[in-house]
């Protein structure tokens, strides 16, 4: 008969307990709901002046100086087809970052927090704008659809623009 061996032994990753849900801050814009990931969030204020840059993308809001750097702001309005507007007084700037790149993105308003089950991600509906599919990783039910805004790919767009002004 074989013995159990009942040694104890080191704890490893899969014993220790996992935070399952995903936790973002909403952004509302062009009449949907969006959110990122609470990690990648440095500030929310009110949507300070902005200065344009011209001949930039339509979805390149300007720059202002952000805690002494410039920080380019981005509108995504233009990537959903939504036209441009003037912000209410609602708007908000949400300043992202991953590693050493930051950008500002602006919302029509931030009514708040997302926390989920990652479970319940669901992939993009077809009727997704084709401008905003790059930047999504997918939907989730949260009192209504919430698509999730993947910070990588709205952060790669700030490569986008030294591409764009070199070219």
């Amino acid at each position: 008969m074989e013995s159990l061996d009942t040694a104890p032994r080191p704890a490893t990753d899969a014993d220790l307990p996992v935070d399952a849900s995903i936790v973002g801050v909403i952004l509302r814009f062009a009449g949907a709901r969006y959110a990122v990931d609470m990690n990648t969030v440095a500030e929310v204020v009110p949507v300070p002046p902005t200065t344009r840059v011209p001949g930039g993308p339509a979805w390149l809001a300007g720059v202002v100086n952000w805690r002494g750097r410039v920080l380019p702001i981005l509108d995504l309005r233009p990537l959903v087809g939504a036209p441009l507007s003037p912000m209410p007084t609602s708007a908000r700037l949400v300043v992202l970052f991953q590693e050493d790149v930051e950008v500002g993105v602006v919302a029509d308003m931030v009514p708040g927090l997302l926390d989920c089950d990652p479970e319940s991600l669901a992939p993009l509906p077809a009727t997704v704008a084709p401008g905003i599919a790059p930047l999504v990783r997918g939907v989730v039910e949260f009192d209504g659809p919430v698509a999730l805004l993947e910070t990588g790919a709205v952060l790669a767009l700030r490569s986008q623009l030294f591409s764009a002004r070199r070219g």
